[in-house]
């Protein structure tokens, strides 16, 4: 009986020992006197104690930094660069087991493979298409990437530049340069203003100036009809002094404001002036 028990007590601590639980963002490898024997899938696993042995590799999306790099450009620039790659062992079991059994440490071989190929890619360009290029950089990058591993079981998600620094001697001169750009730029905004605005002041002008002539050539017509009528008026009521009227007009305005006219005495005008006021200018009489 006693001996019953121990086999129990026994029988329990190896299974209790034997009990693995794998997480579900892992997944496990099962190895059996260190050969690869089975997978072990998320939630409850139990294993020979002391034969055999799991490996759990974590299958959620992780990131690897590059660390920076001096890297010398196409133009002969030292620059300063970093960027990130983000990856996922798959979950599948030929991934997982890609993963731990055809590379040694992918994450190190990550990070090595990235520097690498910054090399190679920032190499063949100059310092200011590196910086207008991020996205090219970036692309070319992930695709190497994803050739390179694409036995290792991995994925590579994406990839990003996290700076192109140039010296710092080079970037005041780049910050100088900037700054000219934008004060040039904003000098030729400026101009185009001013030069918007006077066109708009001459249209203005000019369209005054059209005004002004259309209505002295429409008063000035108004004026020659008013003679035309006039004149017509008095030929037909009368008749050889149409002249004469006119300039009495004349000078029935000149007097409104009590002005003073001298009027040349032998002129018809004063007849017409005495005629109207009846009084007849007086004859002079030829000294004989």
């Amino acid at each position: 009986m006693n001996i019953m028990y121990l086999l129990i007590t026994i029988a329990v601590v190896i299974f209790l020992m034997g009990i693995r639980i794998v997480r579900p963002t892992h997944r496990g490898l099962i190895e059996r006197l260190g050969k690869y024997n089975r997978f072990a899938n998320a939630g409850f696993n139990w294993l020979m104690p002391v034969v055999e042995r799991i490996y759990q590799i974590n299958t959620t999306e992780q990131m690897v930094d590059a660390e920076p790099q001096e890297i010398i450009t196409n133009d002969n620039l030292n620059a300063k660069v970093d960027a990130q790659v983000y990856f996922k062992v798959k979950p599948d079991e030929e991934s997982v087991k890609s993963s731990t059994y055809n590379v040694y440490s992918y994450q190190y071989q990550i990070v090595n493979l990235a520097r690498t190929t910054l090399r190679n890619i920032i190499g063949t360009l100059t310092l200011k298409s590196a910086n207008s290029e991020r996205g090219k950089i970036n692309a070319e990058l992930h695709n190497t990437l994803m050739q390179e591993t694409a036995s290792w079981g991995i994925e590579i998600v994406r990839t990003e530049l996290k700076e192109i620094d140039p010296p710092k001697d080079v970037q005041e001169t780049m910050n100088k340069v900037v700054k000219a750009e934008n004060e040039k730029i904003a000098a030729i905004d400026y101009a185009t203003a001013t030069e918007t605005a006077a066109d708009g002041q001459k249209r203005a002008e000019i369209k005054k100036a059209e005004g002004i002539k259309q209505a002295r050539i429409l008063q000035a017509e108004g004026e020659a009809e008013a003679i035309r009528l006039v004149n017509e008026a008095a030929e037909k009521y009368f008749i050889g002094n149409a002249q004469v009227l006119r300039k009495l007009e004349t000078v029935e305005k000149s007097l409104e404001n009590n002005a003073k006219i001298v009027v040349p005495a032998n002129t018809e005008l004063v007849n017409v002036i005495g005629e109207l006021a009846g009084v007849l200018p007086l004859k002079r009489t030829e000294a004989k």
